[in-house]
């Protein structure tokens, strides 16, 4: 099964110019919790989380319309590619902890968005000898593997 089977074809984008009420209508409007962040040529620069929007608020004394996503997105971006297989894009996850990835074109230029959900979607349960192509376990093992944190070290 390849990423472009499954994936969320033609995201919702924003720029790093935009600022976090635009964000925030954005996601509240097309349902979704990750914008890519894009340049003018639709390369991804980064992401934005609705997570990173509510830090933000509760950071900085500022208006949503005054902060500009380049302040608070996250610019180290974990992608995959279209024709990668979706074990391939499962370890991309696991290895960088997280369960979204921006699916980019071999120019860099977004093309769509892999989410857990989507794998879930398609995940089989085994029944007998048969085995599934992807496996609801190997789902599982891979969420676990994401969630994995460190707690911060509490002071004596």
């Amino acid at each position: 099964m390849k990423v472009r089977d499954i994936m969320t074809k033609g995201p919702v984008f924003c720029h790093p110019d935009s600022n976090l009420a635009v964000a925030a209508e954005k996601m509240w409007s097309h349902d979704c919790g990750i914008l890519p962040v894009v340049d003018d040529e639709l390369g991804v620069v980064g992401v934005i989380t609705d997570r990173d929007i509510c830090i933000a608020f509760g950071t900085k004394d500022r208006r949503a319309s005054s902060v500009l996503v380049r302040e608070v997105m996250t610019t180290k971006v974990h992608i995959c590619a279209p024709e990668d297989d979706i074990h391939t894009a499962l370890k991309v996850m696991e290895k960088g902890r997280v369960r979204r990835l921006p699916v980019t074109n071999r120019e860099g230029k977004l093309m769509g968005i892999l989410s857990m959900d989507d794998i879930v979607l398609v995940a089989e349960v085994r029944v007998g000898p048969k085995i599934p192509e992807l496996a609801c376990e190997e789902v599982v093992e891979a969420y676990k593997e994401i969630r994995v944190r460190p707690f911060p070290a509490v002071p004596a």
